[in-house]
């Protein structure tokens, strides 16, 4: 450890920019994913530009409680049957999955297929029990 705190403290440049570079890295890689709205501004979009909602969960979790009219498109079938459910690929997609995680890897699918207009729900459903919004079963 002692090593360490020398080794930062003679190389305090080299450990700056590597830490800069991974900062702009996930940086970077957050936004190719889609912006991530709060549960009020999914409200928003949904309500001022009939955004889709696509529900990345399992179907067993899916019907516990859902975001009302979600669609269900499981995470693992996404490739095959999201041109089916979002429709127009101008039209406003909101991603939705338990904790957030696989919505960032759903919103990279989308935007590599065209869909110019992704976002996901930070921190998934769970987020959106917290602040107390509905889900219906």
């Amino acid at each position: 450890m002692e090593k360490l705190i020398l080794f930062i403290g003679e190389q305090w440049i080299l450990v700056g920019g590597l830490v800069s570079c991974v900062m702009l890295l996930s940086f970077h890689e957050s936004r190719r994913a889609g912006k991530a709205l709060s549960p009020q501004q999914v409200v928003n979009l949904v309500n001022q530009q009939q955004a889709v909602v696509i529900d990345l969960r399992d179907k067993a979790e899916y019907s516990k409680g859902h975001i009302m009219d979600s669609v269900n498109v499981p995470f693992n079938k996404l490739d095959a049957d999201i041109d089916r459910h979002a429709g127009d690929k101008d039209k406003p997609v909101v991603l939705v999955c338990k904790l957030g995680q696989h919505s960032s890897a759903a919103g990279k699918k989308l935007a590599a297929k065209g869909y110019s207009q992704v976002h996901r729900l930070k921190g998934g459903v769970g987020e959106w029990q917290q602040m107390q919004m509905p889900l219906v079963k």
